[in-house]
């Protein structure tokens, strides 16, 4: 029998699954890695992140998306059906939250672009006060402000273009580096030594503290979940996207670091961790660029595509988790009215100013940084710490879920991860513990405000969730 009109038009799970990888994974998380976990020895905690924490925790969106196909909220539906609506407005609290320090860290990486693409370096930009850079950031913030308050739609689409592009070179970049020895021999690579010590880990202080840096880079398949019910046999292929989601990102992470080991030294990248933390992807395409006797052309491609990317994704960061947060029936009656309130643009206006105040705060603060790489360097760590608090609320959705799975699994048509609800529970718990477990460890620093940075924010942003709707039960009881 043929298909029908409707089932035509829907998307195969290898779409699906490319999709989320575009979202999920970027070349910046391959670098990252790299920097922070030695080169190659990078490689063994890969492998154990995706098969001990990634593999299980994209089964479980699978499932939580299956059972939830027809829900287009995400995570916050899914709490709201398993928990209650109160836990849906701290689901969603939580995932707007998050996207406060990753705001903040849109401008600093946007002005960094700039300064490769105009300038090839970042000699100059480096060599300014922290106080100015930062001022320029927070102009550069403000003005963003006003872009997504004036509800500004050519946003969205440079974003696509500017996601997509950097897409496709973070792929290139894997397969023109291991192309580079046979068409330039002669040029100056690194030899891997593949013996098992070279990619053995050193389980230190440094390692435990940085694990939170590869749980930040696997997270965010749950923000596909919306795109379940635009799947072909749902049930069936949702949870395939995910396995082949995982796939795409294992080995895009492990070739990513090999081509990597040939172009740096693992030595010479600790001894400059500030300066690799935030100019690694743009220093690798011009070693590329060299490579290939071309000189700076990739470097300036991708630094423009990722100013694109950074400014776009600022608007886009200020602008969808609000309209989530505020715009979603789960959390409107926790919400103090006047954040709710909507410009004639169709912004919530007041929501931005709480933007404003938190990351404009977050970016004043580290005017006392000495310089704009550690700006850098300190923020890449501050997102990894707090970006991976939303997954928390997938593992409790999960968990929620398979104490009702009665209620819920009713039909053979529902993937289940597993039919063995304490190998459910298991695999929830884990999750929660191995993420609270990074979160915490990573907010360790030998500096005191970087230290009171880690703890502090979370904590703010985490108190603040909490006294809103209070301030809510206050405002209805004044009215009545």
């Amino acid at each position: 029998m043929g298909e029908t009109p409707n089932n035509s038009k829907k998307m195969m799970w290898t779409t699906l699954a490319t999709m989320a990888f575009s979202i999920v994974w970027s070349f910046g998380n391959v670098v990252n890695g790299f920097i922070y976990f030695d080169g190659t020895k990078v490689i063994f905690s890969w492998i154990i992140i995706f098969l001990l924490f990634f593999i299980p925790y994209a089964l479980m969106v699978g499932e939580l998306g299956s059972v939830f196909k027809d829900s287009e909220g995400g995570v916050a539906s899914w709490v709201n059906a398993t928990i209650g609506p109160k836990w849906a407005y701290y689901a969603g609290w939580t995932f707007w939250a998050v996207h406060v320090v990753y705001i903040s860290s849109k401008g600093t990486g946007g002005l960094r672009g700039m300064a490769w693409g105009i300038f090839g370096n970042t000699n100059w930009y480096d060599s300014l006060p922290t106080a100015w850079t930062q001022l320029a950031t927070l102009v550069v913030f403000l003005f963003f402000c006003w872009v997504a308050s004036r509800g500004i739609p050519v946003i969205k689409t440079l974003s696509t273009i500017a996601g997509t592009s950097m897409f496709i070179m973070s792929i290139l970049f894997i397969i023109m580096m291991f192309a580079a020895p046979m068409i330039n021999p002669h040029a100056n690579f690194y030899t891997i030594n593949w013996n098992w010590q070279n990619f053995m880990p050193d389980f230190n202080t440094k390692y435990f503290t940085s694990l939170s840096i590869l749980v930040f880079a696997v997270g965010g398949a749950e923000k596909i979940s919306p795109y379940v019910n635009k799947l072909k046999n749902p049930s069936k292929n949702f949870p395939k996207a995910m396995l082949g989601l995982a796939g795409m990102v294992m080995i895009s992470a492990i070739l990513g670091t090999i081509a990597l080991a040939l172009m740096f030294d693992p030595k010479t990248v600790n001894g400059n961790l500030n300066e690799y933390i935030s100019n690694g992807p743009y220093i690798a395409f011009q070693k590329l660029g060299e490579y290939y006797g071309v000189g700076g052309l990739f470097l300036y491609i991708y630094a423009w595509c990722n100013v694109i990317g950074q400014f776009s994704a600022l608007v886009i960061s200020i602008d969808a988790p609000l309209r989530m947060l505020l715009g979603g029936k789960e959390a409107k009656d926790f919400i103090p009215k006047k954040l709710l309130k909507v410009n004639k643009h169709g912004a919530y206006i007041n929501g931005i100013w709480m933007i404003v105040i938190l990351s404009g705060g977050i970016i004043a603060l580290q005017a006392i940084m000495p310089d704009a790489q550690a700006v850098m360097a300190q923020l890449v760590k501050l997102n990894s710490i707090v970006m991976p608090m939303r997954y928390l609320w997938v593992f409790i959705a999960y968990l929620a879920l398979r104490k009702q799975h009665e209620k819920f699994h009713t039909g053979l048509e529902n993937y289940q991860m597993t039919k063995h609800q304490w190998l459910a529970y298991t695999a929830g718990v884990w999750g929660l513990a191995v993420t609270i477990a990074c979160c915490l460890m990573g907010m360790y620093s030998n500096d005191p405000f970087t230290l009171c940075l880690n703890i502090a924010t979370p904590v703010v942003l985490l108190l603040l969730g909490l006294i809103m709707p209070t301030i809510r039960r206050r405002e209805e009881a004044k009215a009545k």
